[in-house]
């Protein structure tokens, strides 16, 4: 009971520290993205590195990693498919577009469902059948009002929610499997950076030195809550962390709008409302099947 308390704890206190993000970005307005995420790449590896020795966890040995090479494949897939996920983010947070981001992760259990039902062969619930409507009522409302996709929410939700999948089929242990994302890109962060660095194009590193630490720092700002919540999933439920992960784009939603000033009008609101139903569906579903109880046989 006790683990399961310290679960649920570390669970939500990952969400927070992912919600909160935009108030990092706020210190880089208009960064240079392509730096962000070149920077965020090749210190992932020694942040993760560090991490693991401090949780005392064994470092991976590569002729293990080698040795499923399967997963190490699927490892390079995922580390694509985040870097999309994560380059459409920092572009969000960067350029006064926190409610578009807010937007995107709300609408990612509803592409996590989609494949699911596509690539799993999983069925659907009544509830998240209709959650999936809703969701396409919200987004077609938005582009009937507005004549425009909203283009990075899309891109953000379902992008990782893609990476969700290329996960379920990596057999490496969570920290591993983040390391390696990094570690198989990081050659490619290094010559983009090299090239920016000798043709002067560079961003970060043509900034004074407060700026440059504020690139790097996205490495770990980012990958804490990721270590946080590999930590919370082995101590409770996945419905617990299933219903606890809206913590995440309610925070920014509430950032966007009271702290930023980001405009948040009837259409968005009707497209929110949408969405939110259709979340808030799936949320009493989850919990009314957690607390159903097998029935003794006589």
């Amino acid at each position: 009971m006790q683990s399961h308390r310290a679960g649920n704890a570390l669970a939500a206190f990952s969400f927070v520290l992912w919600g909160i993000l935009p108030l990092y970005y706020q210190f880089l307005p208009q960064a240079n993205v392509n730096d962000l995420l070149a920077l965020r790449i090749l210190f992932s590896v020694p942040f993760m590195l560090l991490a693991m020795m401090i949780l005392r966890r064994p470092l991976p040995a590569l002729s293990v990693i080698w040795q499923d090479k399967r997963s190490l494949s699927m490892s390079a897939v995922a580390g694509l498919l985040m870097c999309v996920s994560w380059y459409a983010f920092t572009w969000a947070m960067t350029h006064g577009q926190v409610l578009a981001a807010s937007l995107g992760f709300f609408i990612n259990p509803i592409f996590a469902i989609a494949l699911g039902v596509f690539f799993l062969k999983e069925r659907l619930s009544q509830a998240q059948k209709i959650a999936v409507i809703l969701a396409i009522a919200g987004i077609a409302y938005q582009v009937w009002h507005y004549g425009t996709l909203p283009w990075l929410a899309l891109i953000m939700g379902s992008f990782f929610a893609l990476y969700g999948l290329a996960k379920k089929h990596i057999r490496y242990d969570a920290l591993t499997s983040v390391t390696l994302e990094a570690a198989i890109l990081s050659p490619f962060a290094l010559l983009f950076m090299a090239y920016g660095g000798l043709s002067g194009t560079s961003t970060a590193l043509n900034s004074d030195w407060q700026t440059l630490l504020l690139y790097i720092g996205s490495a770990p700002v980012t990958l804490a809550p990721l270590i946080f919540f590999a930590l919370a999933i082995q101590r409770t439920s996945l419905t617990m962390v299933g219903l606890m992960q809206y913590i995440e784009p309610s925070i920014q939603f509430l950032l966007a709008v009271f702290l930023f000033g980001e405009v948040f009008d009837q259409t968005k609101a009707i497209s929110f409302s949408f969405i939110w139903l259709g979340l808030l569906l799936c949320s009493l579903e989850a919990i009314s099947h957690s607390f159903k109880r097998p029935r003794l046989s006589v």
